[in-house]
């Protein structure tokens, strides 16, 4: 019987002995560093010049070292800070069931924070869509700690990315294709969750910033104004769609072994579907940046204006 990742979370959680078990086999790291550096690279762009101001300022205050102070590097914070904090391991995603797409049960039922705790001390058991809004409504509170407003920034860069990636917002009682061993030519044998989170990620191109530009190229003014409507639990609902149509949906039938054997077509489609959803998380993440640190003012209509205008 295959264990989903929160049941797997719950089984393991407060056994300290368990957490060298859990870094080699959950391999849950959404999108790896480079799909993290893309999706702040890009909403780098798409931020106001106070609001790209007030974010460095705020990261400046990293004294962990974990990363680089710059914003696509915090953008894979969060990865790093779970090694040693494992009470945030279930936030980085929300295993909606794809038999049922019931996102509050993935969501552990919405728990509350208990009074007077930041939303960096909550409750294990919660799923990245919660935590988003938890951290923006830390973050657009100039009245927030400093230490806790620069965790709310450093969570949020990573989370935005995490809930956009298809297998970080579904599960198919596979801890989120964990439990799934795949193949296809040219990309060594892998779990299906490790190859939506890297190896289409580098079928884009293997330099960060030159994929994240030819990204931008691409989003157009109507794809920008659809793509900041709604809320954080939308844009997961749309990412487990994809996981059911695509990540899912797509895959071929098993070979005997078990094993998935994917065609040239299924990683074709992934990339496809990784660019947008990259594009989407840049875009988004902005939108969440410059809403919380420079309210929503006239300035947003020019901040989501795209300098590539017209090009489709």
């Amino acid at each position: 019987m295959k264990l989903n990742r929160k049941l797997f979370l719950t089984l393991i959680s407060g056994v300290a002995c368990a957490a060298p078990l859990l870094l080699t086999t959950q391999n849950a790291l959404a999108w790896g560093d480079e799909g993290h550096m893309i999706v702040g690279t890009i909403a780098n762009h798409y931020l106001t010049d106070d609001v790209r101001s007030q974010v460095n300022a705020i990261l400046a205050n990293d004294a962990t070292g974990l990363t680089a102070g710059d914003i696509a590097s915090e953008a894979t914070w969060a990865d790093k800070y779970r090694s040693s904090h494992r009470e945030t391991a279930a936030w980085h995603f929300v295993d909606t069931e794809i038999s049922d797409g019931d996102i509050d049960a993935a969501c552990f039922g919405h728990p509350s924070l208990p009074a007077n705790t930041p939303a960096s001390g909550g409750v294990a058991q919660d799923c990245v869509v919660d935590k988003i809004d938890q951290f923006t409504t830390e973050l657009r509170d100039p009245n927030t700690d400093p230490a806790e407003r620069l965790l709310a920034l450093q969570f949020l860069l990573h989370f935005v990315g995490d809930l956009h990636q298809p297998l970080h917002s579904s599960d198919s009682n596979d801890r989120g294709g964990n439990d799934e061993t795949v193949s296809a030519t040219g990309i060594a044998s892998g779990k299906l969750h490790a190859y939506w989170d890297t190896a289409f990620v580098n079928k884009l191109g293997t330099d960060q910033s030159q994929v994240a530009s030819a990204l931008i190229a691409k989003i157009t003014n109507a794809e920008i104004a659809q793509w900041q409507q709604q809320t954080p639990r939308d844009w997961s609902l749309e990412a487990f769609a994809l996981a059911r149509t695509d990540a899912y949906g797509k895959l071929p039938t098993p070979e005997s072994n078990g094993k998935y054997k994917l065609p040239a077509s299924y990683v074709s489609n992934a990339t496809s579907v990784v660019a947008l959803q990259l594009s989407r998380a840049g875009v988004r993440l902005a939108k969440v940046l410059n809403d919380a640190l420079g309210g929503n003012g006239s300035s947003s209509a020019s901040v989501f204006s795209s300098p590539f205008s017209g090009k489709k």
